[in-house]
């Protein structure tokens, strides 16, 4: 008799539903356009697998036609977490406890590994400080991003228990995140909030965009100062789709200075112009409210006063 085996606990499902709203599309398209945080392979590999139902039936062609109005669900597993190799890398920490780490990311640091970066990211860095993954998967205990090419600060958990809490209060909405933004062109009005969706670029599907189906983002914003061709920002997002800040202004015809994405390569800086200055957030055992500040580094520093 073989013994009995308790039932193991495999990754736990998300269970997505969306209606078709344009006749003719393929089904990986139209997924890939709700889906803005899956990528096109991924999801024709969900379709493959029978991971897709249209109007109840599973569909398993990725160039399968909707008709319009057809519910299509879709089932999200999520991938195990690739190994993270402990990478020494040097690390500017602000803040450090038995629970966190603040680290003032330098611009051109990945976080997490994936494509073309394996081992040179900041994950791999924070499992060779600590020695070990803070996390019961093996995840180092980064609870936000930042882009590879956007400089500033970042929380991550040193322990499972932070790590719940502070993925908790950032689905709340209870951190607060502040950059500073040089923008091409006057930007008027002085402050303001651009309040537009964001998702995948439907022709650019590297890129993100003001789309109509998009996520909703809001992004508030103080002009700071007036440069020579440019404006200095303050911006405080508050929600973080991805590229959001970029996006946002890139939408209103001032992309920042140096996005060769958004806008256009800036020949006295190898980088987009944007900082995450400002970071607050409850300790996760605590509940004290934490603030960071993070002076803009010499390359942006340089790039006002040239501008001055």
């Amino acid at each position: 008799m073989q013994p009995h085996l308790p039932a193991t606990t495999g990754p736990k499902a998300e269970f997505r539903r969306f209606t078709a709203d344009t006749a003719g599309e393929r089904l990986d398209r139209f997924l890939a356009r709700q889906c803005p945080d899956l990528s096109r392979s991924r999801i024709q590999d969900l379709i493959r697998e029978g991971r897709v139902k249209v109007d109840g039936v599973t569909i398993i062609k990725p160039a399968h036609r909707l008709r319009g109005g057809e519910v299509v669900e879709v089932e999200v597993i999520p991938l195990p977490p690739p190994e993270v190799v402990p990478t020494p890398l040097p690390l500017k920490v602000v803040f450090e406890d038995d629970d966190i780490l603040v680290i003032d990311k330098p611009a051109g640091l990945v976080v997490h590994p994936g494509a073309g970066h394996h081992a040179d990211t900041l994950a791999n860095a924070l499992v060779a400080y600590l020695g070990r993954a803070p996390t019961l998967d093996e995840r180092p205990g980064i609870v936000h991003r930042l882009d590879k090419d956007t400089s500033g600060l970042m929380v991550a958990a040193k322990n499972e228990a932070a790590h719940r809490r502070l993925q908790a209060d950032l689905k709340a909405r209870r951190f607060k995140k502040g950059y500073i933004a040089l923008v091409e062109g006057r930007l008027a009005p002085s402050e303001g909030v651009i309040d537009a969706p964001v998702g995948r670029d439907p022709r650019h599907r590297t890129r993100m965009a003001v789309v109509t189906t998009g996520r909703p983002a809001v992004t508030r914003f103080r002009v700071l100062e007036y440069l020579a061709g440019a404006t200095l920002v303050e911006v405080w997002p508050e929600t973080g789709r991805t590229h959001q800040i970029r996006v946002h202004f890139a939408s209103l015809g001032h992309p920042l200075v140096g996005d060769a994405v958004y806008g256009r390569p800036c020949p006295t800086l190898s980088r987009h112009f944007l900082h995450a200055f400002y970071l607050g957030f409850p300790h996760p055992r605590t509940g004290q409210w934490l603030e960071f500040k993070a002076d803009l580094p010499a390359e942006l520093q340089a790039e006002v006063t040239r501008r001055k």
